[in-house]
Order: C-alpha cells, then sequence, then structure tokens
C-alpha cells in the first residue's frame, strides 16, 4: 500500500506503524526526524499534481488542517482521501485507529494501547488554573472552543480563558487578553514558537508555561508521553 500523509501528527502515526507505506508528506512533518520521503509542500498549500503522480492507495488528511478545495481536487483525480476531524481525545484515539487499521490495513498499534493507559491514569490536581492559550501573535490568536488542545488541557487540570467564544481560533488583542482574569498563559512552539522572551512581554502578571506543541496539538505516538511532558510544564509555571 502506497500511503500519502498531509498532517503532520498521522504521518509521525503511520511512520512508527509501519514505515514502509510512506511515500510523502508535508514538509512540515518533521518526525520521525529520519523520514524520508517525497516532500509535497504544506498542509495548506500542497502540491497536488505531484501527489496525483505518485498514484497513492490513499491520502490522509484533517478537516482543519486541509484545504477542502484542495482535497476535493486530490478526489477529482481519483484518489482516496481519508479526512479526520479530532476534536477532543476521544476522538483523536478513534481516528487514529480509523486511519491505522480501517484506511491503511494495519494492526492496531502497542503504542496507541499506551497513549490510551498514559491518559487513563491522569490524575487533574485538585487546584484547577485557567489560562490563556495563544497559537499566533501579530495579530494575537488563541484558542477557543472545541479544541484539541483545549481538551487535553482540561484534563491536566487547566482550563482555557477562551473554551466559551464563538470561534475555534479567534482573534483578540492584546489588551483584552491580559484582562481576561487567567492566571496562567500556556505557550506552545508550534505552529508559532513562542519562547521564554514572549510570556514576560505579553503577559507580565502571569506565570508563563512554555510546553511542547507536538505534546499539545498532535494526536499520534507523542500521545503517550503527553501527559508527563505536558504536567511537568504546568507545575513548573507557578506564580
Amino acid at each position: 500500500m502506497r500511503v500519502v500523509s498531509l498532517v503532520p501528527s498521522l504521518t509521525e502515526a503511520v511512520a512508527v506503524t509501519a514505515p514502509g507505506l510512506l511515500v510523502a508528506a508535508t514538509d512540515w512533518c518533521s518526525h520521525p526526524s529520519d523520514l524520508d520521503v517525497v516532500r509535497v509542500r504544506g498542509t495548506k498549500n500542497p502540491d497536488v499534481p505531484a501527489i496525483v503522480a505518485l498514484a497513492p492507495d490513499l491520502v490522509i488528511a484533517n478537516e482543519e488542517e486541509n484545504r477542502e478545495g484542495d482535497l476535493a481536487a486530490l478526489r477529482d483525480a481519483g484518489l482516496d482521501v481519508l479526512v479526520t476531524e479530532v476534536r477532543t481525545l476521544e476522538q483523536a484515539f478513534a481516528e487514529l485507529e480509523r486511519v491505522l487499521v480501517d484506511g491503511c490495513g494495519l494492526a492496531r498499534p502497542g503504542w496507541l494501547a499506551e497513549a490510551e493507559a498514559a491518559w487513563r491514569d491522569v490524575r487533574a490536581p485538585s487546584e484547577r488554573r485557567t489560562a490563556i492559550v495563544p497559537v499566533w501573535r501579530r495579530p494575537w490568536m488563541v484558542l477557543g472552543r472545541d479544541t484539541f488542545a483545549g481538551d487535553l488541557l482540561a484534563r491536566l487540570g487547566v482550563e482555557n480563558a477562551y473554551a466559551g467564544h464563538a470561534d475555534r481560533y479567534p482573534r483578540i488583542p492584546l489588551e483584552e487578553l491580559s484582562a481576561a482574569g487567567a492566571d496562567l498563559a500556556v505557550l506552545p512552539d508550534e505552529p508559532y514558537r513562542f519562547t521564554v522572551d514572549d510570556g514576560p512581554e505579553a503577559f507580565p502578571e502571569l506565570p508563563s508555561a512554555l510546553v511542547s506543541g507536538r505534546h499539545l496539538t498532535w494526536y499520534g505516538p507523542s500521545l503517550a508521553e503527553a501527559p508527563a511532558v505536558l504536567g511537568a510544564a504546568l507545575r513548573a509555571a507557578r506564580g
């Protein structure tokens, strides 16, 4: 079977489970670090003719990361496109099984059971915190409603200050963010690479938790490590 992945987390999931299946991935597919496949540009601007020329048996995509127009063009070229939707941890586990078992014809991988067990063992602290979770700046954008990352943080005792916003990734002026009543800023290193300097500059009154974007936003093998990695970063951010 020949698979093209247009989602970094799904690329890692397939590569770790059955590396011989992947024939192409996006430029943003950075894990595993030694991944050696054809690159077909980005998640938002895939090289459709190049993908079609590879004649894959399956293209795997995501409703949030990939544009419907590109996916429609792939389907019109006769390719089978499997599109995932992941807004909760339970959805992530279900969609991973759909991609790997139903889509790729693989046995359910051991790492997926390990990830489920890791999250099943999570015990959120009794003291819950409220956080601003930026994903971009210039302009400032934050996590809003119904996001996978927001669901993971909630399981670790951190409520998203904008979980009730009408938009999933709202643009919020910095002065409004500063007045949101949060007691923590969670700063991932992707898609925008926030650094130790961003928190004090933007939110001088709040402790900042610098977290791995891969562990916060990717659904794949990283989920097995995510509770420990994210939990440690959140515990370290105390005012």
